[in-house]
């Protein structure tokens, strides 16, 4: 069975090359400079070289406040794309699985976890132009799951995880947002989460299709997670730095930030049997491979 990876070089692209797939299963990624994802000719050329059983798309852009000053090319990549890979796919009966985020929501619920089905509200370009390809995906192939995450961190590119490890290493305290809510979450969770939906969409006709959300279980605020970041660096050896929570009136960005990204994982737990991991178990292994394991004497919480 062959599928099709698109976004290979992200943090979930290269782990869901990474993921030890079943015998039989091959999966290509093939890069930006080899597929354009934006020509709707080199797509369906691409879906005629090889007989795909799925698609999964992660290709996405998401530098969330560049998307302010460049919204053209935020909306090509994050909706022209996914309607002409939805149309694609449908075309020749392809189920297609679609990365989309937390910023689909306007982020004020003031309890709680946002579900699938609650009315979204973006409020930045990054959250309407994703918004929008979510609407391109869901109307444009019937065959389709569409996995909202948030706050992802891995290994891999730049991520939350990293920033914090390097800030650390640099100064003496550090000062992070503390009234923004979230569920942090592993790219190699999410990846292999990714890999069931897809699996199961090629193979099973009563797959569930619809919008789910995958996150790590449990939730916390930016700052802290930052708390959790250098906790766990110190308990490896790292520099032990103390963190110092603010306000987002304090951090101004040009792309406004959901004040809760909190994303309920129950209908995906529901239609494809998948419980997500508490996110601070998840950190543990990003720490080991970009730390080390924890120091001899030592114990995780």
């Amino acid at each position: 069975m062959d599928i099709l990876v698109l976004g290979g070089a992200g943090q979930v692209g290269t782990e869901l090359q990474a993921l030890s797939w079943p015998d039989g299963v091959l999966v290509h990624a093939p890069g930006r400079s080899e597929l354009d994802i934006t020509d709707a000719d080199a797509v369906a050329a691409a879906l005629e070289a090889r007989d795909y059983r799925a698609v999964i798309n992660t290709a996405a852009y998401t530098a969330v406040d560049k998307a302010e000053s460049e919204p053209v090319a935020a909306w090509r990549l994050n909706a022209l794309a996914p309607a002409i890979l939805a149309a694609a796919t449908a075309a020749k009966g392809i189920p297609l699985v679609h990365v989309s985020t937390d910023y689909v929501f306007a982020g004020t619920k003031p309890d709680g976890a946002y579900a699938p089905d609650e009315p979204i509200d973006p409020q930045s370009v990054y959250g309407a132009s994703k918004a929008a390809g979510e609407l391109a995906v869901r109307t444009g192939n019937p065959h389709h799951a569409i996995v909202r995450t948030a706050w992802v961190v891995s290994p891999h590119r730049g991520n939350f995880v990293k920033t914090m490890l390097r800030l650390a290493a640099e100064r003496d305290a550090l000062t992070v947002v503390d009234d923004q809510h979230g569920c942090p979450t592993s790219a190699a969770d999410l990846a292999a989460a990714l890999a069931v939906i897809a699996q199961r969409l090629a193979t099973d006709a009563a797959a569930p299709n619809g919008t789910f959300h995958c996150v790590n279980a449990g939730d916390t605020t930016w700052c802290g997670f930052a708390e959790a970041i250098v906790a766990g660096s110190a308990r490896r050896g790292g520099r032990a730095v103390p963190v110092k929570g603010i306000p987002t009136s304090a951090y101004p960005t040009p792309a406004r930030r959901p004040a809760n990204s909190r994303l309920s994982t129950a209908s995906l737990t529901e239609a494809y049997g998948l419980q997500p991991r508490p996110w601070q178990a998840a950190l543990d292994d990003i720490l080991d491979r970009l730390v080390g394991p924890v120091s001899e004497g030592v114990s995780k919480p």
